[in-house]
Order: C-alpha cells, then sequence, then structure tokens
C-alpha cells in the first residue's frame, strides 16, 4: 500500500510520461515521489541499475571495517517462539522475521553508496545507506516481472549448489513465497506464468562471496498500465519476500514479534522513465538512529527453520559488499 496522494502523483506522473524515483516505506506511509528532475544529489542518490543522479567514483576504497553488537540470542528467541506458534497454529506458512543490529563502520555512508557492489543503491542524506541486491519488480513493453530472492549460503562451503538447491528448509520458503508473488502479479496482471525457478546467483561480501536462490514470475499488464503505475506499485506492496504468507496476517505477526520500527527497511525504491519500470527491495540496509548506526537484517522462518541457524543468518547478513 502507499499513501493516496503518493500513489495518484505517481499515476499522474505515469500518465504525463514523466520520469520519477519513489522510496516508498514498509507501511507506506512516508514515501517520497519525485521527477527525476528535481531531485536533489546533495539529499538523495540513487542507482538503479545502471540509472543513476551521480558519477562513478575514482580510486577504490578500502573495505569498511564492522563492530557489530547483535540483539541477544534471549530477544530473538522468544519473538522466534512467538512466530512459530502462529506456524503451527496456521496463522502464517512463512514469515520473514528481521532485527537492527547496532554497528560501527569506519567509513561514510555516503561513501558506502558510492562504492557497495550492488545493482540498487540509494542513500538519504543523514538517514540511511542501502545497497540491495533484490529486484521488486520490472516493467518492461507491458510485461511485469518479479525475482524474489529466498536462499542463501556461503559460496566457500563444500557442494554449496547443491546443499542450498537440496535443502527442505530453503525449498519450502521459497516456494511459499513464489506462490505468493504469483498471486500478487495476478492482482494487476493477467498471464502469471514462472519462467525461471531457483536459479543460483553469487553475490559479493566483504566475508567472501554469497550464493542466493531466486525465481522469475511474469504477467503482462493492459496498454494503459502507466496512467495506473501508482495503483500497481501500491496493490503489491509490502512486498511478499520481506513478509510472507498470507501477507495480511502475517505482517500483524511480524508487528507483533518485532516489537520496532522497520521504517523504510524492506520497503522499496525504483525509477519509472515513462514507460519502463526497475525497482528494488530495500535490504542490506544501515540508518542512522539518532547518533548511532543500525544494519537490519533477517531472514524467513518456516516450522523447519531452526533458531539457533536463523539467529546466525540474521548476523551474517550483515556485511558492506566493497572489496
Amino acid at each position: 500500500m502507499i499513501e493516496p496522494s503518493a500513489r495518484e502523483r505517481m499515476n499522474r506522473l505515469g500518465r504525463e510520461g514523466v520520469p520519477f524515483l519513489f522510496i516508498v516505506d514498509f507501511d507506506g506511509a512516508r514515501p517520497i515521489v519525485l521527477p527525476l528532475d528535481e531531485v536533489d544529489p546533495a539529499a538523495i542518490l540513487y542507482d538503479v541499475n545502471g540509472r543513476r543522479n551521480f558519477d562513478p567514483p575514482g580510486a577504490p576504497i578500502a573495505p569498511p571495517r564492522l563492530r557489530t553488537t547483535p540483539i541477544g540470542y534471549e530477544r530473538y528467541r522468544r519473538a522466534f517462539d512467538l512466530v512459530q506458534e502462529n506456524l503451527r497454529a496456521g496463522n502464517s506458512y512463512l514469515l520473514n522475521l528481521t532485527f537492527p543490529t547496532a554497528i560501527e563502520v569506519d567509513a561514510a555512508l555516503g561513501d558506502i553508496v558510492l562504492h557497495a557492489r550492488a545493482p540498487y543503491r540509494l542513500w538519504m542524506r543523514d538517514e540511511l545507506v542501502v545497497f540491495s541486491p533484490e529486484c521488486f519488480v520490472t516493467i518492461e513493453r507491458g510485461v511485469i516481472a518479479s525475482h524474489p530472492m529466498k536462499g542463501t549460503i556461503d559460496a566457500a562451503l563444500p557442494d554449496a549448489e547443491a546443499r542450498i538447491l537440496a535443502d527442505e528448509k530453503e525449498f519450502a520458503e521459497h516456494v511459499t513465497i513464489v506462490d505468493l508473488i504469483r498471486n500478487d502479479l495476478g492482482i494487476v496482471s493477467r498471464g502469471v506464468a514462472v519462467e525461471r525457478f531457483r536459479y543460483v546467483t553469487r553475490v559479493r561480501s566483504a566475508q567472501g562471496e554469497l550464493l542466493q536462490v531466486s525465481s522469475r514470475i511474469t504477467g503482462r499488464l493492459d496498454g494503459d498500465y502507466p496512467a495506473r503505475i501508482g495503483d500497481i506499485v501500491s496493490a503489491l506492496l509490502p512486498a511478499g519476500s520481506v513478509t510472507g504468507a498470507p501477507k495480511k496476517k502475517t505482517v500483524e505477526i511480524i508487528k507483533a514479534a518485532e516489537h520496532y520500527n522497520r521504517g523504510y527497511y524492506t520497503g522499496v525504491f525504483g525509477v519509472f522513465d515513462g514507460a519502463s519500470l526497475d525497482s528494488a527491495v530495500m535490504i542490506r540496509f544501515i540508518e542512522r538512529d539518532g547518533g548511532s548506526l543500525v544494519y537490519k537484517s533477517g531472514g524467513g522462518i518456516t516450522i523447519y527453520s531452526d533458531p539457533e541457524a536463523e539467529y546466525r543468518e540474521l548476523i551474517d547478513k550483515v556485511y558492506v559488499p566493497i572489496v
């Protein structure tokens, strides 16, 4: 969902063929919608698969050093157990559980956005930086596509690709999210199909390479879609890959379990160029909280999940991909 006035502005700009940037928080209550020629680089820097408002950096910087203070395991376990109660009761089948980790980093957020290796990057002055590997949706020639990313493993582990593809918990999580995205795309398009199922890509981090598992789901939009671009994006929110299924009830459980404000984390941002759209889910996310920094991360929970493994995954995802 997107707050109505912002949604209508997206529709109007789409109808008029005006390229714009949109940034939507998890709850859809603080959206930003700006024509591209009104985006101030002193306040917002963006890179959406190469469409960006800043020049490529010159000399590389050293990988930043991170000091992390994760939440305690007992706090995580209480939230995990609440999620498991709801999974066993059938209130949810998959839930993305997240928490903030306090960090110290020896690089400015502005430098991180310039040098991070990620297809989607966003910096909002004095507030946050995102370096996301995960596409939300694309629209090209009337075809809308989503690429949910579920399943991560250290690429250095023996037989890493075979292990992640054979993991029952990861398989169940991925199937559930693909089904959810199929249903979501069915709300706004026709002829929905899974074009690629569980393909593996490599993501580089300062700690080494990760393998991540994705799928590609597509549908076809009616010809007047630019005039409805705000409605289309709004109908798909919040992103299924960072909530769970069924979406409405799962979001209620998330709020009861997490006890913190996600803010822009796990929201979406993107660019509409007048005909095509590309956008990202805001994961891999550092936010300024008063005078400190937090890194928000998490992972999908199913009835097969092990709490210690999920807690470790939350911590392992705290990295900056500058190598």
